[in-house]
């Protein structure tokens, strides 16, 4: 874990919201934010985030992207493994 990490408890309500920290959604300039699940884990990166990183760092082996069932497929094997 990061030196500058914080560790908070919050409750999901019904509709499975959470509510963030004022100190995060203070750096949020868009009001936008990325979600990325991670298996069991759940990463919040305002929208205005580099995601350069995760770019190709997954690799599928499938023959068209414009199926988009076919890829979600694809991509849920990758992550069975």
């Amino acid at each position: 874990m990061a030196k500058n990490s914080k560790i908070t408890i919050k409750k999901i309500d019904n509709q499975g919201r959470v509510l963030l920290p004022v100190s995060f959604r203070k750096k949020i300039k868009s009001g936008v934010v990325y979600l990325i699940e991670h298996n069991d884990k759940l990463e919040i990166l305002p929208a205005d985030a580099d995601l350069t990183k995760y770019f190709d760092s997954v690799e599928v082996d499938v023959s068209n992207f414009e199926d988009y069932h076919e890829l979600r497929r694809e991509l849920r094997e990758v992550y069975r493994h």
